[in-house]
């Protein structure tokens, strides 16, 4: 699998009854192995991303510098779900509202690696994951 592209946005209010604003969207783009470009969508509350802290090593966006490139927080959520689960590869919408869900999907994964991902999409344009767990910490 070659990961392409990964960003995240705060969703706007398209009308005033709805409750977009209350949520954030992340994306991954991906190429498979047979030449198949797809992108999954995760879909969670904006709530999140004011816990960074508790959830990983950073204490602020942006979290990484990838070139001239800030990545956000947001831009993370969707490539932590495709390591963390592969299985999802055969999704295209993952929505997340539990804390407990969000926080089970970023333990264990080891974040140094995972910045690579973005330094190397920035200078290459995509970044081969051969498997999800070399971006996992491992036992000492």
């Amino acid at each position: 699998m070659f990961i392409r592209h990964c960003s995240g946005y705060e969703l706007e209010k398209e009308k005033s009854n709805t409750s977009e604003d209350f949520f954030n969207r992340s994306e991954v783009t991906y190429r498979t192995e047979g030449d198949e470009e797809k992108t999954i969508y995760v879909l969670y509350l904006r709530y999140f991303d004011e816990m960074i802290s508790t959830f990983t090593p950073f204490q602020q966006d942006p979290i990484y510098k990838a070139g001239t490139r800030d990545i956000y927080f947001k831009d993370l959520i969707a490539l932590a779900c495709l390591l963390k689960n592969p299985e999802l590869r055969n999704r295209k919408r993952i929505y997340i509202n539990s804390e407990k869900e969000f926080a089970s999907i970023l333990q264990g994964l080891d974040f140094n690696k995972i910045g690579e991902i973005f330094n190397q999409i920035e200078q290459k344009k995509e970044y081969e994951i051969r498997s999800s767990m070399e971006f996992m910490i491992q036992p000492a």
